[in-house]
């Protein structure tokens, strides 16, 4: 089958494309690519989260790169994306491996590749990559690798606990013993994932839902969304805390619960945060979004006077930005989130622990401090419907659209558009809509945000009009 890598890594379905000979093509790639990058020499960390079959997907990878002559410091455990990313950079490694799907559901698994930066593989390395396994492929090249208990007593492989190292940096940057003398009363949603267990760990006396090892994910997939998290908004409804966080698959991404109980978005998380970083951490630096982001971000950088930056849709896009210019925060709808004196990587885990910031230092709740910016900026109402998509079909929609892309939209004028990711039409008040194929499911996303939630919702019908379902 033909590799291919999609926003963050290579995923499929476990047992039909992620398997372990698939996974073996990819991971001798890897290697081929580091050992001829001169980065072999440094090193490879590998992790893996709570998936069906993870630990030894990671094992394996491992064995790989233990015949290729790279020494690997494999995670003793489970453990989420970015302590893994961390630990690429705070070692010098050459590279990190990630065995995780993310968000995606339980029957897939995946490979990232994270760099000697400890962020998402680059686009033009993502690309060399699959350029390397269709090569290998065609010339069969053979996969080397030593027996795992071989490869250990040799030293070639050591498993190593990346928590003490992430655990330090995070408490550089956070004021945890402000939030801890605050008294605010947080309850953790890991969604059985690999975040499972961090944030209590920091934070002693912060609770705990769904944190048990579960590789069904409770029948619902890991994705912090609102219709996910009805037990945890549930949970805030009872008025027995003040906020609730939620952790997707990896904990890379981070969702929440408002006071209120109700789903607290990506866009207003991004929102509240990069207030906090300008206004009470004192930074700067610009601002970079993806095609899907919320409009509140480009009026706050503009209140602020920060330059501001627009991607496809991707943390690596991002990634890349940060690794060129000074960069405050970047963020993606989807939840991943990332800031300045980090590492250029989301961190649903810091981004949490920042929101939680947020509250002790104002004393305010998150929708408190979103309606406070909104008074500023003016009141946006967003959402995103999904739809199953064959592949014939989707390409005959994206033809459409590349060579008759509508002039208007439920009567309002398209004034500009960015087809870089997806279709996004803009409309003269500033609303806007993005028709897109997900790259890695067959999916269609349709994504709003307008000035009113009737807006959105015609929108978003005309949307599913054009597309046909």
């Amino acid at each position: 089958m033909q590799i291919k890598f999609g926003t963050d890594g290579w995923r499929g379905i476990i047992a039909r494309d992620f398997t372990f000979d698939n996974l073996s093509r990819v991971a001798q790639a890897t290697m081929d690519y580091l050992n001829r990058e001169g980065l072999g020499n440094k090193g490879l960390v590998v992790g893996y989260d709570r998936r069906f079959m993870s630990r030894e997907f990671a094992r394996r990878v491992s064995e790989i790169a233990a015949g290729n002559d790279i020494r690997v410091r494999l995670t003793e455990d489970y453990a989420p994306t970015p302590a893994v990313s961390w630990a690429v950079r705070e070692s010098g490694a050459g590279a990190g491996i990630m065995i995780t799907a993310s968000h995606n559901p339980p029957e897939y698994n995946g490979f990232k590749v994270k760099e000697s930066f400890g962020g998402s593989a680059l686009p033009e390395t993502t690309r060399i990559l699959e350029e390397i396994v269709a090569y290998n492929q065609e010339n069969d090249r053979r996969v080397l690798s030593v027996p795992f208990d071989e490869a250990l007593k040799k030293g070639l492989i050591e498993l190593f606990d990346p928590c003490e190292g992430y655990f330090h940096q995070i408490s550089r940057y956070v004021d945890l013993d402000l939030i801890a003398k605050s008294g605010i009363k947080a309850v953790v949603d890991p969604m059985y994932g690999a975040g499972s267990g961090f944030i209590p760990r920091l934070l002693p006396g912060v609770e705990e839902i769904h944190n048990s090892e579960n590789p069904m994910f409770g029948g619902l997939p890991p994705e912090p969304i609102g219709q996910n998290l009805l037990e945890l908004s549930a949970l805030l409804k009872s008025g027995k805390y003040q906020v609730g966080l939620a952790l997707d698959g990896d904990a890379d991404r981070i969702g929440a619960v408002d006071e209120n109980g109700d789903f607290f978005s990506s866009h207003c998380i991004f929102t509240v945060i990069l207030r906090h970083l300008i206004e009470y951490k004192k930074l700067t630096g610009a601002v970079v979004k993806t095609v899907s982001t919320t409009r509140m971000v480009d009026l706050l950088a503009e209140k602020f006077g920060l330059e501001l930056f627009e991607t496809p849709i991707g943390f690596k896009h991002i990634c890349e930005m940060m690794l060129k210019r000074d960069i405050l925060m970047g963020g993606e709808e989807s939840g991943g989130l990332g800031v300045k004196g980090h590492i250029p990587e989301r961190d649903g885990i810091l981004l949490g622990l920042l929101l939680l910031e947020a509250i002790a230092v104002s004393g305010k709740g998150l929708r408190q401090l979103l309606d406070e910016t909104m008074d500023d900026i003016g009141h946006f109402y967003y959402q995103r419907i999904d739809r199953r998509i064959e592949n014939i079909a989707k390409e005959k929609l994206i033809s459409k659209l590349r060579i008759e892309p509508p002039a208007s939209i439920d009567g309002q004028r398209v004034v500009s558009t960015n087809f870089s990711d997806g279709f996004k039409f803009i409309f003269e008040s500033g609303d806007w809509l993005l028709i897109r194929p997900s790259g890695t499911e067959p999916v269609l996303r349709m994504y709003c945000e307008a000035g009113s939630q009737d807006q959105v919702e015609r929108f978003l019908r005309q949307a599913t009009i054009i597309a046909g379902c």
